[in-house]
């Protein structure tokens, strides 16, 4: 029904309707945002483990803390998995998450902020008080009709937000003077590199002196002012080391956009040493399947190019001397067709065997995309080493028992594109159960595999 009414009406005139729904929900609600200080997170990658983390940190300080994310939903001490195939679920759907909050007694609420939930106005009727950016690389860019309109259309939170919010950018994005640009009364930068910006922060935190290991990370903070004077004084104690469990660089950067964030909101550095801590690997993020096999198996949620680089970075802090085994697919629904063939000639550049199976169709047809990933296997192999083996196997269990039944003692297998999502999206708009990890665990079992504490 959707699909026809927006073939007979104008742009603006859906525009219009989106806006008025909001506005219409926020009213119906009591505009709940109004009782909590909300923190919008928006970007490419690392929203939902950001969202996590900076959840995760307030909790650990004492404060009670609600969240909507594309990982989970959390209202005060409840915590349950998203199904809804949704980053930014529906207007009347997050003002009624906001309002549980208030009445759980949450004094915070993070919001995670995709650019289409901000393109159908679904950030409307909510009263942001900090908006933080992860990063940019071309997603949905067929969706906002170009990536100048993506970039804009996360834009829209910060100015959204108003000049009295707080703003969190990571300043390592190439994008960071952009989202720098709009007025905010306090505007924070951070990152590892944090190249200086032409709009710059009023106080940057920078990582320096970082150790990245199998068993996670550590690094040290270098305050900065707009005038390179540290804002620390001599009768004011030095910022303690952080030490991360959750490894790789990328939860790094994740972990700074937390840590900024928190520090806006007036944690101490001791509060937020003692957070950061605490922090677990977010579910289908990095996620290791054990059932006693010789071998290791990992799932992740990365589906675009840039997250998968970044997992490929941290497998070399963790893989042994065995292959890699990857399972990969790529979306349907319009969803960037132009990554399906960069994401098989990734796989075929890094792993010594690649099977491309199904992910979340939507109403494309799945033999389809399974073809075109693998064509760009089969071109992406560099010429100084071998061509992986290469399976096209269009069921997604089977691909995954496929590859556990080929993985040897000191092998990596890696199974890339949904994480802990517990349904797959298939045509007509049907959502059917499936977990990567629960199918993992029954491939392994099939094979003899099984730990005892299940």
């Amino acid at each position: 029904m959707k699909t026809f009414i927006r073939k007979f009406l104008p742009e603006s005139l859906i525009n219009a309707y989106h806006y008025v729904l909001a506005c219409f929900a926020a009213l119906v609600y009591r505009f709940p945002s109004e009782k909590l200080v909300v923190i919008g997170v928006t970007g490419t990658n690392g929203k939902s483990t950001t969202v996590e983390f900076i959840g995760r940190i307030l909790e650990s300080a004492g404060h009670r803390v609600g969240w909507t994310g594309t990982a989970s939903f959390k209202v005060a001490d409840r915590e349950w998995v998203n199904d809804q195939k949704m980053t930014m679920l529906g207007r009347f759907q997050t003002q009624k998450l906001l309002q549980q909050m208030v009445k759980a007694g949450c004094q915070y609420a993070i919001v995670e902020t995709s650019s289409q939930g901000i393109s159908q106005s679904r950030h409307i009727g909510i009263n942001y008080d900090v908006a933080v950016f992860t990063n940019l690389t071309p997603e949905h860019i067929e969706a906002h009709g170009g990536f100048e309109n993506y970039k804009k259309a996360k834009g829209k939170l910060f100015k959204h937000m108003g000049p009295d919010g707080i703003s969190v950018v990571n300043l390592d994005d190439p994008h960071a003077e952009y989202f720098l640009s709009f007025p905010a009364k306090k505007k924070i930068g951070y990152g590892i590199v944090a190249e200086r910006q032409k709009a710059r922060p009023d106080t940057s935190f920078v990582a320096q002196k970082i150790s990245l290991t199998p068993s996670g990370s550590s690094f040290l903070i270098n305050p900065q002012t707009t005038n390179d004077q540290l804002p620390t004084t001599n009768s004011q104690p030095p910022i303690p080391p952080f030490h991360l469990s959750p490894i790789g660089r990328f939860n790094v950067y994740n972990a700074l956009a937390a840590i900024s964030t928190c520090h806006a909101l007036g944690l101490s550095w001791e509060q937020i040493q003692a957070g950061v801590a605490q922090l677990k690997s977010v579910p289908g993020r990095l996620e290791a399947i054990q059932e006693g096999q010789p071998f290791s198996v990992i799932v992740d949620y990365a589906y675009e190019p840039a997250a998968l680089s970044a997992v490929y970075e941290t497998l070399d802090l963790i893989r042994a001397d065995g292959r890699l085994i990857h399972v990969l697919g790529s979306a349907g629904g319009g969803r960037d067709t132009a990554r399906r063939q960069v994401l098989g000639q990734m796989a075929a550049e890094h792993a010594d065997v690649v099977i491309v199976t199904n992910e979340d169709p939507y109403d494309d047809d799945p033999a389809e995309i399974v073809r075109e990933v693998a064509d760009g296997a089969r071109s992406g192999a560099p010429l100084s080493t071998p061509s992986p083996e290469l399976y096209e196997i269009l069921d997604r269990q089977e691909a995954i028992e496929k590859a556990v039944g080929l993985a040897k003692t000191g092998d990596l297998v890696l199974i890339t594109g949904k994480g802990c999502e517990p349904v797959m999206a298939v045509a007509n708009g049907k959502k059917i159960a499936w977990d990567d990890r629960e199918a993992v665990r029954r491939a392994l079992t099939g094979l003899g595999y099984e730990t005892s504490d299940r």
